[in-house]
């Protein structure tokens, strides 16, 4: 028999998934590549954690492979990765945010009120720690899709892009997990993804001389 308390229980996967959320106004804090990859680590391990607590308050031993796959590979390998892909780029400079850091903050509060307005009106029936780290889950989602729209720099918008997937995985967790093989597919998906990404990150800088996405868009001749 657990010697913690359900309602203890169920504050602590909260704080956890809080923190999640907190370090994704972290990460869009950021202007340097360097730190957005640093936040981005911290990120996966606050998500291992979470996971890892799902894992226990929910007994489903699944779920550890799934904190141990975030916390070894997502929260050390592939920053490891990253860093070594901006060195090998030479990419060491601050990365502009469209509209200005501050005006992505004040996007960031209202994409989490209304993840929080949507979630636990449209779930309110559901089970408590379900529709509240769903909730929270959906917070970290937006912010992550809002850290791609807003960062022009291709590295900056791969970590928008993983941290998105971190929500993914806590909203999954929350909702009483999923099937193993569905987990361990979207690891690998995800692997094969940042390979794909890294090559096309080579490409850019081979034919444009720079990473910044905007760049695309004057080849394109959707800016002047």
């Amino acid at each position: 028999m657990s010697l913690i308390s359900p309602a203890t229980s169920l504050s602590i996967a909260h704080v956890l998934a809080g923190a999640l959320v907190l370090v994704s106004f972290m990460m869009l804090y950021q202007d340097r590549l360097s730190s957005v990859i640093n936040v981005l680590a911290l990120h996966a391990a606050v998500l291992g954690l979470a996971v890892g607590w799902q894992a226990y308050i929910q007994h489903a031993p699944e779920l550890y492979i799934t904190a141990g796959l975030a916390l070894g590979f997502k929260a050390i390998v592939i920053p490891i990765a990253l860093h070594r892909m901006v060195e090998r780029l030479g990419i060491h400079r601050q990365v502009e945010a469209v509209g200005g850091i501050s005006l992505t903050m004040l996007g960031g509060i209202g994409l989490v009120a209304l993840s929080m307005v949507v979630m636990l009106r449209t779930a309110a029936h559901a089970d408590a720690l379900a529709r509240e780290d769903v909730a929270l889950a959906l917070s970290v989602i937006l912010l992550g899709m809002l850290m791609m729209v807003t960062r022009r720099n291709a590295v900056s918008q791969i970590a928008g892009f993983m941290s998105l997937e971190n929500g993914l995985i806590l909203a999954a967790a929350g909702a009483q997990g999923m099937p193993l093989v569905v987990e361990i597919s979207v690891a690998f998906s995800i692997l094969i993804a940042f390979i794909v990404i890294g090559v096309f990150l080579f490409r850019i800088r081979e034919r444009f001389d720079t990473v910044d996405s905007t760049a695309l868009d004057a080849f394109r001749g959707e800016v002047s």
